[in-house]
């Protein structure tokens, strides 16, 4: 059956269109991913805590808010490159950065953080203010800093935080809680020792004091004033930023890292896919040439071929790879090569058994008759009669790869650079996810798993009336 015609067969079937409207969805994403992330998002960024640091740390999905009475803070990040106000003056200029933001919330922002970074000044290092204004008129100064002085011999301009931007957690930061302890004082008359202000000061400088000794959320319209004073005209700031933490974020929240997630579980669909077509195709086409070679050659091919597979069908997999990925190493190619080279063997038994009738056949008899060679025998008139069930072994086979690495990962004997959904499900289990209710850690992974897989099963079962005419209606 040529391949349109196969493919309109599949479409007609309820389960066959479900299943390519799936393949297609999971194609598509991947493609999207493959086009908009770098190929070294595992090492460079995804293993990389810096790049998450600006993140709550294990936050439920935004939309999570729909379904609570008291809805958590959202996420907040204010970012500037230019500035909103140039104020020149006769020792320089003053670069004024201006974040203004609704805060509606019951409860107060999990930190607050304040990074800057591309710092350029020719003369004296510039003085960096950040200070917050509340709804009820309230302001307090949360954050100084000078950048460091020029080295010795080091001439202008005199370039800081290019390569590493300064963040600073103001919620932990020691400056920060000595200016909110006498924020306390000076507006509400609280003698408050530093260790009562460590432990809340998102509190104190998003709330009023009760009569119980808490604070109450304050909503309102915020500010953030960040005052750079520059000592020559020339100097200038890359960029600024100031984030607000809230209690939930994104489409599937963040792990204990801080990490998005959903950026790791786009960027495990390719990599999914890859393992599961790799592993099936190359799994498909080994068993199937040696199966046909055994069944036709027979013979002291055909004992070889049986002997050999017999011997690898009894090996231990789990033991031999975890020694084998103790010794070389975790990596991605490798646990495709050990999955190929111990999966074959059934499909070889089994297109075994199917040649061993055909070659016997009046048709083969025929061809063979005519001096035709082993070769365009077993390729050219047995391979086609076998195709069709070797296609559907080549369907399966693509979701038990992907099921078999994702086991892998689970266990820990993934590649560690790339992230996959067993290892998002490992890190979960691991780091006590799910005894703690870190949900959105755990089902994600676990229902792209089950997706893909029934992806591939829906198509299979939409081929079993194009493998056997006899199912056709």
């Amino acid at each position: 059956m040529r391949f349109d015609v196969t493919l309109k067969e599949l479409w007609h079937s309820g389960v066959g269109k479900t299943g390519l409207l799936l393949l297609f969805l999971l194609f598509g994403a991947s493609v999207y991913v493959l086009a908009t992330f770098p190929l070294d998002f595992g090492p460079r960024s995804w293993s990389n805590p810096a790049v998450w640091a600006d993140n709550p740390k294990a936050a439920p999905p935004t939309w999570s808010n729909l379904f609570r009475r008291d809805p958590a803070p959202e996420h907040r990040v204010y970012t500037a490159q230019q500035p909103d106000q140039i104020v020149q003056a006769a020792a320089g200029k003053a670069l004024l950065y201006r974040f203004q933001f609704d805060y509606p919330f019951q409860k107060p922002p999990t930190f607050l953080a304040f990074t800057m970074g591309g710092v350029t000044y020719y003369g004296r290092p510039p003085l960096v203010t950040v200070i917050l204004r509340r709804p009820d008129g309230l302001e307090t100064t949360l954050y100084r800093h000078v950048p460091r002085g020029p080295r010795e011999g080091e001439t202008p301009p005199f370039r800081r935080y290019h390569e590493t931007p300064l963040r600073i957690q103001l919620s932990n930061d020691s400056a920060t809680v000595t200016t909110v302890q006498d924020f306390a004082r000076q507006a509400f008359g609280l003698l408050l020792d530093e260790q009562e202000v460590r432990g809340q000061v998102d509190r104190i400088l998003f709330g009023q004091p009760a009569e119980d000794g808490t604070f109450t959320p304050l909503m309102g319209i915020y500010e953030v004033d960040i005052r750079v004073s520059a000592s020559e005209p020339e100097d200038e700031v890359g960029f600024v930023r100031f984030v607000v933490g809230g209690g939930v974020f994104g489409l599937m929240g963040t792990d204990a890292v801080g990490r998005d997630l959903t950026q790791g579980l786009l960027f495990g669909l390719p990599v999914a896919l890859f393992i599961g077509l790799a592993a099936a195709v190359l799994t498909t086409s080994i068993g199937t040439v040696l199966g046909i070679a055994s069944g036709y050659m027979g013979g002291r091919t055909d004992l070889l071929i049986q002997r050999l597979a017999d011997i690898i069908a009894n090996i231990p997999v789990l033991p031999l790879l975890i020694f084998m990925l103790f010794i070389v190493g975790s990596n991605l190619m490798l646990i495709i090569l050990i999955l190929v080279v111990f999966s074959w063997p059934g499909l070889t038994i089994q297109v075994r058994s199917m040649v061993l009738q055909m070659r016997t056949s009046l048709l083969i008899e025929a061809i063979q008759s005519l001096g035709s060679s082993r070769t365009r025998i077993m390729f050219r008139h047995i391979l086609p009669q076998v195709a069709p069930y070797v296609l559907a072994q080549l369907i399966f086979a693509a979701p038990s790869a992907i099921l078999a690495e994702a086991g892998l990962s689970f266990l820990g004997l993934g590649d560690p650079s790339i992230p996959t959904w067993g290892q998002i499900l490992e890190s979960g289990f691991r780091t006590g996810g799910v005894y703690v209710g870190y949900w959105w850690w755990i089902v994600p992974p676990g229902l792209l798993i089950v997706l893909t897989a029934l992806t591939f099963m829906l198509i299979s079962l939409g081929l079993e009336p194009i493998v056997n005419p006899r199912l056709r209606r």
